[in-house]
């Protein structure tokens, strides 16, 4: 794949699905900027010679055009002078020097439109570069949100799930009928306490009956 190619993949790149689908996000985010990073160090180096190689082409263009001038000067002298062999060889060296500054002006032509394409790739690159760095953290605290609210869900299916429900239910039972075991041992043992000091005093009164009885017998 061409650097343009490259580039223009960058450049396409939806970076939420790209997020979306990554098993690491945070990693996934990391690598496209940095992959955008170089690639755009490769696009600014790519311009520089493009566009030096563009000026050279520009001399080279001048330069035949100024030696095409020269042999038609040539030319005409010869022609002044009555030396149209040499009028002749100078005018086919004209021609020549002519064609050659027609093919660098092509070469000129397609060089800038080879800059223009590159510098437009370079500024749209630079936008998605820093439209990447400035939505990464949102684009992460989006998909922090989204799995926590993805667990948050699971976990009410769970807890709303039948065997969940069932589950508790056997615990409440089994919570009741332990609350009422001790209850009732509670109220067993409390019930023996009060029942032996009742008679207790039961048993003073009788006692006490009892000695008021043989007070009387002992007076008759």
């Amino acid at each position: 794949m061409g650097l343009l190619d490259r580039v223009s993949t960058l450049i396409r790149a939806n970076l939420n699905d790209l997020v979306d689908r990554a098993e690491d996000p945070s990693k996934m985010i990391k690598q496209v900027i940095l992959d955008m990073e170089n690639q755009l160090l490769q696009v600014k180096t790519q311009v520089a010679i493009s566009i030096a190689d563009q000026h050279m082409l520009e001399k080279k263009q001048q330069e035949s055009a100024e030696k095409a001038a020269e042999w038609m000067r040539k030319a005409e002298i010869s022609v002044d002078k009555g030396q149209d062999d040499l009028a002749r060889a100078a005018l086919e060296r004209h021609k020549s020097a002519e064609r050659t500054t027609a093919s660098f002006h092509q070469q000129v032509e397609d060089q800038r439109a080879q800059v223009t394409t590159l510098k437009s790739a370079l500024g749209k690159l630079e936008t998605k570069l820093n439209e990447a760095q400035s939505k990464s953290d949102m684009l992460m605290a989006q998909h922090r949100r989204a799995r926590a609210l993805g667990r948050a869900s699971d976990a009410r299916m769970e807890i709303g799930s039948r065997s969940t429900i069932r589950t508790f239910e056997r615990m409440k039972e089994k919570i009741t009928v332990s609350e009422a075991v001790s209850q009732a041992k509670h109220e067993m043992v409390t019930d023996d306490v009060d029942d032996r000091f009742a008679q207790m005093e039961r048993d003073d009164e009788v006692d006490k009956l009892l000695a008021e009885l043989k007070a009387k017998k002992a007076t008759a």
